[in-house]
């Protein structure tokens, strides 16, 4: 595919409420609640603990140690997005984003950025409490002079990403809900919710996860036997 910038990504008017909705769950249980689904690989990490955040997808693709599609994506973004980057190679180990971009970032209401490439100006981002998770924290830094793609399909950590698909992000990681599926996930991640306050409570009354969860019946049939010592 020839170099594009796509201007238009699929959006609703029910965007907002879906967003918020989805900032009450954490990345676990959004992916539990898709059949364990849609988690980029565990080596894309925030820069600092304690930020989450959540939104549409902006997808980017990059040259390797390039970083002009990152800007040109910002002409297209909105407020509430997430930008999410990756590079021909699936992954950059040059600093593509920092502090500047951060505050350009900021100044159009971008909600985050997900990389699995590199980051530099890190203590300037953390000081900053801009939410970021990417695969490498490196000085080097970037060229602006070759062409690539903003909005159309990525894959990042494993993971197929469309525009337009929602993204939440925390201290477990990322999770992307794609956009036809999140009224069910969301709906599945409040049941979800509902059902482990309940667990709690038992646990917190003293009883055994092994009996809530009926693992004894579980290692009895894996053949895992009871005895009082060797």
């Amino acid at each position: 595919m020839k170099p594009v910038i796509v201007r238009e990504i699929p959006r609703s008017e029910k965007d907002k409420e879906r967003i918020a909705e989805l900032l009450r769950y954490g990345v676990a249980t959004i992916s539990e609640s898709q059949d364990k689904l849609g988690l980029l690989s565990p080596d894309i990490r925030p820069i600092q603990p304690g930020l989450k955040a959540a939104g549409t997808a902006i997808t980017v693709r990059c040259a390797d140690g390039d970083n002009l599609m990152l800007h040109a994506a910002l002409e297209v973004a909105r407020p509430g997005d997430v930008i999410v980057l990756t590079t021909i190679s699936g992954g950059s180990r040059n600093g593509m984003f920092g502090e500047l971009l951060a505050n350009a970032f900021i100044t159009r209401g971008v909600s985050a950025l997900i990389t699995d490439s590199g980051v530099r100006d890190v203590a300037r981002l953390r000081e900053m409490k801009y939410p970021v998770w990417s695969r490498y924290i490196t000085a080097v830094g970037t060229s602006k002079n070759t062409p690539g793609w903003v909005n159309v399909p990525i894959v990042i950590g494993g993971v197929n990403v469309n525009p337009g698909d929602f993204i939440l992000a925390d201290d477990d990681g990322v999770v992307v809900v794609r956009r036809e599926e999140i009224d069910v996930v969301l709906e599945n991640a409040s049941k979800r919710e509902s059902k482990e306050e309940v667990t709690r409570k038992r646990i917190l009354n003293g009883e055994l996860t092994v009996d809530i969860y009926g693992f004894k019946k579980v290692l009895a049939d894996l053949g895992v036997n009871y005895v009082d010592r060797l």
